[in-house]
C-alpha cells in the first residue's frame, strides 16, 4: 500500500473529515453501514483529502464500515483509529487493506492527568508505547497518522519527545489534538510553531489540528493551528463530536475560502456540496441543524430587517461575504404546489442540493403531491424536510396506518393501526397527553423495552399549515436510535419519529442475533 499523494507545500492544506468516527461518537449520532456508505461517497465528491471511516476494533460494524468504504472510495484516503496496541493496529490494518490509499491513525495519551488516571503510565512507558506502535502501522501502510491525546495540557517538553519518537517510528502525519477544547488560538499555534522549530525530522512530517469546541473555539483554533503551521485540519459536518463537538468542516473551508487575504491556503474542497452534506448529517443522525448555524443554517443567508433588505436590494456585498449557491444553498424563484409537476420538482431538488435516483424521486414526487394538497404552498424548508425524512427511512418492519387523536379537557386518546410485518395492528390507548397516548398505542402494539430519551418538535415553515419536524431518541441496552419524521399533522409525526426510531433498534437487534427473532416478537 503506498502513501497519498498529498501535496505538502506550504499553501495546501489537507481536510481531514471524521464525521464518521469522532462525529459518530455523539451520543445518539449512530449510522448505519449504508447511512456511511452513502455520506463517503459525498465527502469523496466533494474532495475531502482524508475520511476517517470509523474505529476498527470498537465493534463488527465498526470494522465491516471501515472495509467497505475503503472499497468503493478511490480519490479520498481511508483512514481507521487505533489505539496504541497491536491488537488495535492489527485490526485496523485488516480494516483498510482494500483501500487505494490507506491510513492507520494511532493514538495515547500524553498529558500528566491522563497518563495517571486513564492510562496509568508512565512517560518512559509511554514513549515506548509511541514507538511501538508506530513502528508496528508503518509495517503496514506508508501513512501513519500519531495523535498526542489531549495534547494542548501536555508538558510542552515531554510533547517534544514524544512527536521525536513518532517521527523517528516512521509517522508521517503529526496530529496535536486539543481533546477537551481547552486552548485558544495564540497558545496554540505557539505550539506547532515551537514543535515544528525543535524537534529533529519536523521538516518532513504534516501537522495536523483536531480542536474540540468546548470553549466555542474550535474553528479558531484549527486556523490558528495552519498559521502556526500545522497543514492539515480535523473536521466533521456540521461539527458534530463528543461533548460539544469538532470543529466544523463548513465553518473551516469557507473561513480559508473567504478570507483567503489572510489565510492564503489552498484546500481540494468544491464548496458547493457542502449543504447536501450538511442535510444528508443532519437526516441520518436526527441532530437538526440550528436555524443561526454559519454557512449552512436555515438563517445563514436570510434577511429580515428592513435595513438589511434595502441593502440587498441594491447589492448583495453589502450584508452578504459569500453567495449562497457557492455552499449548494441556492435561492430558487420557483414556487411549488399541488399542479408543480415531476421535471419542475426535479429541478426544485437539484437546486436545492439533492441527486436522487428514480425510485427516491418517485417516492419523494409522491410525498410532495400529498403535502400540497394540505398546504396552499410548499416552501423549500417543506421539501427539504420530506427529503430528508425519504432518506432517513429504509427497510421497515413498523409502518404507521391509521391514526386518530382525541385532546381537550376531557382527556387525550390515541386510535392507531400499525403495520407490523404487513399485518396491520389496531389499539386505543389514553393518556398523560395526546403524545403520550400515542407512544402508548405503539408499546401496547409493539412491545419493547427501549426508554424514551428525547422527544423533539419544531416547525419547519411558518403559518398554521407549517410541517411539524419531530425527533425521538430511544435507547434500549446502552445502544440508542434516533428517527425524525415530517409532517403538518404534529400526532402523525411523532408517531412516524418514534416508530422510525424503533425500526432501527430492531434491525440492530436482529443483525446482532438473527436466530432470535420471532413473529411479532419486539422484547
Amino acid at each position: 500500500m503506498t502513501a497519498p499523494a498529498i501535496d505538502a507545500a506550504k499553501d495546501r492544506v489537507v481536510i481531514f473529515d471524521t464525521t464518521m468516527r469522532d462525529g459518530e461518537q455523539s451520543p445518539g449520532a449512530s449510522m448505519s453501514l449504508d447511512e456511511k456508505l452513502e455520506l463517503a461517497k459525498i465527502l469523496e465528491e466533494m474532495g475531502v483529502d482524508v475520511i476517517e471511516a470509523g474505529f476498527p476494533i470498537a465493534s463488527n460494524g465498526d470494522f465491516e464500515a471501515v472495509r467497505r468504504i475503503a472499497e468503493i472510495v478511490t480519490e479520498s484516503t481511508i483512514c481507521g483509529l487505533a489505539r496504541a496496541t497491536a491488537k488495535d493496529i492489527e485490526r485496523c490494518a485488516e480494516a483498510i487493506k482494500p483501500a487505494r490509499r490507506g491510513r492507520i491513525h494511532t493514538f495515547i495519551s500524553t498529558s500528566p492527568v491522563h497518563m495517571k488516571h486513564k492510562l496509568q503510565m508512565g512517560p518512559n512507558a509511554v514513549l515506548e508505547a509511541i514507538h511501538a506502535s508506530v513502528s508496528l502501522a508503518r509495517n503496514h501502510t506508508d501513512d501513519v497518522e500519531w495523535s498526542a491525546e489531549d495534547a494542548t495540557r501536555t508538558e510542552r517538553d515531554f510533547l517534544r519527545r514524544c512527536v521525536e519518537v513518532a517521527i523517528r517510528a516512521g509517522a508521517t502525519t503529526i496530529n496535536i489534538p486539543d481533546t477537551v477544547g481547552y486552548t485558544y488560538p495564540e497558545e496554540y499555534a505557539d505550539i506547532f510553531r515551537d514543535l515544528i522549530a525543535n524537534v529533529p525530522g519536523a521538516d518532513g512530517v504534516i501537522f495536523s489540528t483536531h480542536c474540540h469546541n468546548d470553549l466555542g473555539l474550535a474553528v479558531a483554533n484549527s486556523l490558528s493551528g495552519v498559521q502556526g503551521g500545522a497543514r492539515q485540519i480535523e473536521v466533521a459536518v456540521n461539527g458534530i463530536g463528543e461533548r460539544a463537538g469538532n470543529a466544523a468542516l463548513e465553518e473551516v473551508v469557507m473561513a480559508l475560502r473567504v478570507r483567503a487575504d489572510r489565510l492564503p491556503y489552498q484546500t481540494r474542497i468544491d464548496p458547493r456540496h457542502i449543504t447536501r452534506a450538511s442535510r444528508y448529517v443532519s437526516a441520518i443522525t436526527g441532530f437538526p441543524v440550528q436555524f443561526n448555524k454559519a454557512i449552512v443554517g436555515k438563517n445563514a443567508f436570510a434577511h429580515e430587517s428592513g435595513i438589511h433588505q434595502d441593502g440587498m436590494l441594491k447589492n448583495a456585498e453589502t450584508y452578504e461575504i459569500m453567495k449562497p449557491e457557492d455552499v449548494g444553498q441556492v435561492e430558487t424563484n420557483l414556487v411549488m404546489g399541488k399542479h408543480s409537476g415531476r421535471h419542475a420538482f426535479r429541478e426544485k431538488l437539484k437546486a436545492l442540493g439533492y441527486e436522487l435516483g428514480d425510485e427516491g424521486l418517485n417516492e419523494a414526487f409522491q410525498r410532495f403531491k400529498d403535502l400540497a394538497d394540505k398546504k396552499k404552498q410548499v416552501f423549500d424548508g417543506d421539501i427539504v424536510a420530506l427529503v430528508d425524512d425519504s432518506l432517513a427511512r429504509g427497510k421497515e418492519r413498523i409502518t404507521v396506518g391509521r391514526l386518530v387523536v382525541t385532546a381537550g379537557t376531557e382527556g387525550q386518546k390515541a386510535e392507531l393501526t400499525l403495520n407490523i410485518d404487513g399485518e396491520p395492528r389496531s389499539a386505543a390507548c389514553s393518556g398523560d397527553g395526546p403524545v403520550d397516548a400515542v407512544f402508548k398505542a405503539i408499546r401496547e402494539l409493539a412491545p419493547h423495552e427501549a426508554m424514551l430519551q428525547l422527544y423533539q418538535v419544531h416547525a419547519v415553515t411558518e403559518g398554521a399549515d407549517a410541517q411539524a419536524h419531530v425527533t425521538v431518541r430511544l435507547e434500549e441496552g446502552g445502544h440508542i436510535s434516533t428517527g425524525t419524521a415530517a409532517d403538518t399533522d404534529t400526532m402523525t409525526a411523532s408517531a412516524m419519529a418514534y416508530v422510525s426510531a424503533l425500526n432501527t433498534l430492531i434491525a440492530r437487534r436482529e443483525k446482532a442475533a438473527p436466530d432470535t427473532r420471532v413473529a411479532g416478537g419486539f422484547r
